[in-house]
């Protein structure tokens, strides 16, 4: 009997232990920690970041992964929670990135304000599922809401339109995705669905699938046309689609890295030109391409996509939020001809991650990717996730309806004006420094640039195609040493690319610096500072910048690159920079 009760007792206890768990902190020691790091976290979030979290951390990436991999799950808790607690701001957050540093100017990810941390914790203590009326009431109504907003911002319809539409059941004028990538697959899933929409005797594209759609439509291929500088999901999307990621076609860009019109228009001529058997699907414009920020010429684009009757998709997942700018909101002419935008909120709404937008000029156009399910999404509900490519999701509107009314257009426009205009500023700067080569303006806040000095600059000036090469591949692997070096100090961070370069006949592969002005921090003080310590950076580690030449040549002779010590490289850094290879 005593047996028996202590089993009792002490599968009580465990239920005990269980529901402390799941409903409160286990004891006075967790409410400790819990209350010393989240009022840090909630009240004082960039000091946070600063004491606990750094750009980079001098353990190597190897090393560090040694310390993850452990793959057991316990059967019984390894940790209280505030030991748990404790182990993340102490052993991970520090080698985390701490993107909110105004030094770290290389990515589309950034500080974010900090009552976004305390809308996120209500959102997800909430934990409503915004893909049923059922699991999300208020919060679907306010998703519905917010679209309409962002959607007048696009397309600036009447106020009869939007109170038609605001809460209308039957119409959707966009939705919630979780980036620009599903985003972009969304806008053009919609897109294949009309283009092979189901007709008599043929059941549309979505139920019969593709090869049906190609042989009823009598055509031998779908293509997508976006300019080469565009977004990489585009060709997920044709893969995803099923026309396949070889038929996003890439369109030239012109000198200032924006489609070329000219360029399209023979495009499309030459598609016209298979009788039928090629049909386009959708052309793309970009509103703020990721590696130079540059934006194609919407209106044209609209023009030409309206002449053609091809479905028009505007990429604006980056340069979206500057039409709250009265000041740069012209950069986007034309987008309010497009069918579709879509848009990142975590990019320059500054939302928490995840956020992805898509928008449809058209109220009806998502009917084509309606799905239902008796025990969920049924015919004539108002259920979010009948028209999304999405199931189960949390409530992200709510943090972006709360942050447009705790900013205002004012308040984001200010975010947007000043990551232009101190782009412009540190393009002024790079031109003032003889070390420096503008690669491309910007025309939002991305731009790119190299180290290539003035001497350097005036070889490639005058030299022939092969000396350009060489002298090009040279430069090549000083950019991408400073550029790792830099990286591995851990004070400021830029990122780098491959910028295509040259006459059109003559294009060559140019690694360059990329940086990305969002944060408000980021002051031209502190972009020279990066410049000074990336001049530094090359002083220190190469000495002899008129080798670049010879250099190059060797390269072009058929010497391995690796095996080749770079102009000038002190002993150290060629080891240091095999490691990092």
């Amino acid at each position: 009997m005593k047996a028996e009760i202590d089993n009792r007792n002490e599968s009580l206890a465990d239920k005990q232990a269980f529901t402390e768990i799941f409903l409160t902190p286990q004891n006075n020691d967790t409410k400790v920690v819990l209350r010393k790091y989240m009022e840090q976290i909630l009240f004082g979030l960039q000091d946070f970041l600063k004491k606990h979290v750094g750009i980079t951390h001098e353990i190597p990436l190897e090393d560090l992964s040694c310390r993850f991999s452990n793959t057991l799950i316990n059967r019984n808790p390894e940790k209280k929670l505030e030991q748990v607690f404790t182990e993340l701001i102490e052993e991970i957050a520090p080698h985390a990135v701490n993107v909110a540093s105004p030094y770290f100017i290389g990515h589309m990810t950034s500080a974010i304000p900090f009552f976004m941390v305390h809308l996120k914790t209500i959102v997800a203590a909430l934990n409503q599922n915004i893909v049923k009326l059922e699991t999300s009431k208020g919060a679907s109504l306010v998703e519905k809401q917010v679209l309409a907003k962002i959607h007048r911002l696009i397309y600036c319809k009447s106020d009869t339109f939007y109170n038609t539409h605001v809460q209308n059941v039957h119409t959707a004028l966009g939705a919630f995705t979780s980036d620009g990538t599903t985003a972009n697959l969304m806008a053009l899933w919609v897109a294949r669905n009309a283009l092979f929409a189901p007709k008599p005797g043929f059941e549309g594209v979505e139920k019969e699938g593709l090869t049906a759609s190609y042989r009823f439509y009598g055509i031998g291929r779908a293509v997508v046309l976006v300019s080469r500088l565009g977004h990489y999901s585009l060709n997920k999307a044709g893969g995803i689609l099923g026309i396949g990621n070889r038929n996003v076609i890439p369109v030239d860009v012109d000198s200032n890295n924006r489609m070329d019109i000219d360029a399209l228009r023979r495009t499309i001529q030459a598609i016209k030109r298979s009788n039928g058997r090629t049909q386009i699907l959708a052309i793309v414009g970009i509103a703020g391409a990721t590696e130079t920020g540059t934006i194609d010429p919407l209106r044209k684009l609209g023009e030409i996509c309206a002449l053609h009757n091809v479905h028009f998709h505007v990429d604006a997942a980056w340069g979206g939020p500057t039409l709250v700018s009265e000041k740069y909101r012209h950069l986007l002419d034309g987008i309010k001809l497009a069918d579709s935008v879509s848009i990142d909120g975590h990019k320059q709404f500054y939302l928490p991650m995840s956020c992805g937008m898509v928008y449809f000029k058209n109220p009806f156009s998502m009917d084509t990717v309606a799905y239902y399910a008796d025990y969920i999404n049924r015919p004539g509900s108002a259920d979010l996730g009948i028209k999304s490519i999405a199931g189960s999701r949390e409530a992200t509107s709510l943090i972006l309806d709360s942050a447009l009314k705790i900013m205002g257009t004012d308040g984001y426009a200010r975010l947007i004006d000043h990551g232009i205009e101190t782009a412009g500023q540190f393009a002024e700067e790079i031109r003032k420094r003889p070390l420096f080569q503008l690669i491309t303006n910007p025309e939002l806040n991305i731009l790119t640039y190299r180290i290539c000095s003035m001497e350097v600059q005036r070889k490639l000036a005058s030299g022939g195609t092969e000396e350009r090469k060489a002298i090009n591949e040279g430069l090549n692997e000083i950019n991408r040493v400073v550029q790792r070096l830099q990286r591995k100090a851990g004070r400021s961070f830029v990122s780098r690319t491959i910028i295509k370069m040259g006459a059109t006949q003559e294009k060559e592969d140019i690694v360059v610096f990329r940086s990305v002005i969002m944060n408000p921090m980021t002051t031209i003080e502190i972009l020279r500072e990066v410049l000074d310590e990336q001049e530094e950076i090359y002083r220190r580690t190469f000495t002899s910048p008129v080798a670049l030449y010879e250099y190059g040549r060797r390269i072009e002779n058929g010497l391995p690159s690796d095996r080749i010590p770079s102009p000038g490289l002190h002993p150290e850094i060629i080891e240091l920079d095999n490691c990092l290879n």
